[in-house]
């Protein structure tokens, strides 16, 4: 993780989903703004802002909606990568810090670079017992994963079954929730909250046991 309240300098890829910290995104790369993006990003060893895209596509599209995005994010590392064919990558990601967007450019290419200050990473807090039954639900989970290759499963370890914000964090990427709670959930700077809403929503659809 980085230092807070720094000031970096990075290129994002908005995207119509939420990354997490310790989150695992896989990313199939074929415009070439992002292919030359990941590419410096490994030369560099230097990473980039996820940002959850609210207006326009994805993929950029001749005379298509100009692309308008929150101004929040996390920071992704690229894990590896294949290359499956020409012009096409595929990528896996892991989410790190939390950031906000400064100011954002976009350059010629289509790629946005912004500057953008860190924020503070969630603190360790212990699930507490009233909530106790999240971490169970989440455990049960991963439990049910020991047939399926590890490098497929949406949750990697190392496992923080007993801290307030991994749990939070890996429900809310698990849960079919809309991508504006996801992003809202993302930016609570108290893990305890966060839990407790998906302790709720978890309690709600009968996940929790007693």
């Amino acid at each position: 993780m980085m230092d807070i309240m720094s000031t970096i300098s990075m290129p994002l890829f908005p995207l119509s989903t939420v990354l997490f910290p310790d989150g695992v995104l896989p990313l199939q790369v074929f415009e070439v703004r992002y292919l030359d993006m990941i590419s410096r990003c490994l030369t560099e060893d230097a990473p980039f802002g996820v940002v959850l895209l609210t207006h326009g596509h994805e993929v950029r599209q001749p005379d298509g909606e100009p692309e308008r995005f929150a101004a929040a994010g996390t920071i992704a590392s690229v894990t590896e990568t294949t290359s499956t064919s020409p012009g096409l990558l595929q990528v896996l990601c892991r989410g790190g810090s939390r950031f906000t967007v400064v100011t954002a450019e976009q350059r010629l290419n289509g790629l946005w670079m912004a500057e953008a200050e860190l924020v503070e990473d969630d603190h360790d807090v212990k699930v507490p017992s009233e909530l106790q039954g999240a971490s169970d639900a989440l455990d049960r989970v991963l439990s049910s994963l020991h047939d399926v290759p590890r490098h497929r499963w949406p949750v990697q370890p190392p496992f923080r079954l007993d801290d307030c914000g991994w749990v939070a964090n890996r429900w809310c990427e698990l849960l079919p929730l809309p991508n504006q709670q996801k992003h809202h959930m993302l930016m609570l700077d108290n893990p305890v909250i966060r839990l407790e809403l998906l302790h709720d929503v978890l309690d709600e659809h009968g996940l929790i046991t007693s």
